[in-house]
């Protein structure tokens, strides 16, 4: 998959080789709903002997349109929606730069600019319910007008398709809240990841007999699962996935008025992992946070979390990648 990071470094042939269909989305998770809409894509592209295109946009626009009060939770940072996307077999996405200029442009001069100079599609698959242009006043029928014009196709998603995404989002997002990350997982269609910098923190896991790897999360849009215990899995900077336990919390027992943060501790592996990244796999829910007595019940649980971590994931089998 090739990333253009500008509408105007997409690859424009004068003899029309460069074919290819374009649709246009977020799409955050890259989840079944997803999936299904680039399947759609694909079937589309082979009738026109031609390529998949998705179009989308960085920074994510409600951040530049409502920077203050935009209340976003992603579900992917960036690098993990093109991973995702690059598993998909679509071959282009197009990460055009959203600015207020871009968003105060017409429906017409957003097409000519983007689709017309640009990307060049021999047809655009969209749902019927897109809108586009200054004040989102362009619709399906307004870009079917201006693919007359301009030299493209407009065909539209199948409904059934559309409301997957809108559906799976949603059920995604909740679950996660829930803490319910095996129902995030069945509406992805695979294990939600999460990637952090291992940080220096306090070391009193080790003190206590379980090292842990503070993982900081750069992308302050990213969606952490619900304060608890999880059976995860967790990549090690040699590449190797190994069984793990992660808290998602304040560390009550520890710490007074805390900030939340992630934590990691590999079962079968210890390194120096500091200024390297860890990928992480939610697999299961195992308990909430709490608050004990004193750090030996903190010991004691930690135990028997290990222990539920190791038979859960014992039956499962490590990511692909």
């Amino acid at each position: 998959m090739r990333v253009h990071h500008h509408a105007s470094e997409f690859p424009r042939d004068p003899s029309n080789a460069q074919r290819t269909v374009l649709t246009v989305g977020t799409f955050d998770g890259v989840h079944t709903g997803h999936r299904a809409v680039l399947q759609q894509l694909r079937e589309v592209a082979d009738r026109h002997d031609a390529s998949t295109t998705l179009l989308s946009f960085h920074p994510h626009p409600r951040t530049v349109l409502d920077p203050e009060h935009h209340g976003l939770e992603l579900l992917n940072t960036l690098d993990e929606r093109l991973e995702l996307l690059a598993s998909t077999g679509l071959d282009h996405v197009v990460l055009h730069p959203f600015t207020k200029e871009l968003a105060s442009m017409t429906p017409w001069e957003y097409a000519k600019s983007l689709m017309g100079d640009c990307i060049q599609p021999v047809a655009v698959v969209i749902g019927d319910d897109h809108r586009f242009g200054r004040h989102r006043a362009g619709d399906f029928s307004t870009l079917q007008t201006l693919g007359q014009a301009l030299g493209f196709e407009v065909e539209a998603l199948d409904a059934h398709r559309v409301e997957d995404v809108r559906v799976s989002s949603t059920k995604v997002r909740e679950a996660l809240r829930q803490g319910n990350v095996a129902e995030a997982n069945r509406w992805l269609g695979a294990p939600y990841p999460t990637t952090g910098r291992v940080v220096h923190g306090d070391a009193v896991g080790r003190e206590i007999g379980f090292p842990t790897a503070n993982l900081r999360i750069d992308d302050p849009l990213k969606l952490l699962p619900a304060r608890g215990v999880y059976a995860v899995w967790c990549q090690t900077p040699d590449g190797q996935w190994h069984p793990a336990m992660a808290n998602v919390g304040t560390r009550p027992t520890l710490h007074e008025d805390a900030q939340t943060s992630l934590e990691v501790h590999v079962l079968d592996a210890k390194g120096d992992w500091y200024e390297n990244d860890l990928r992480v796999r939610w697999m299961h829910w195992m308990r909430g946070e709490v608050k004990f007595a004193s750090r030996d019940d903190l010991r004691s649980a930690l135990q028997a979390d290990r222990e539920r971590a190791h038979s859960l994931l014992s039956r499962e089998i490590p990511p692909a990648s």
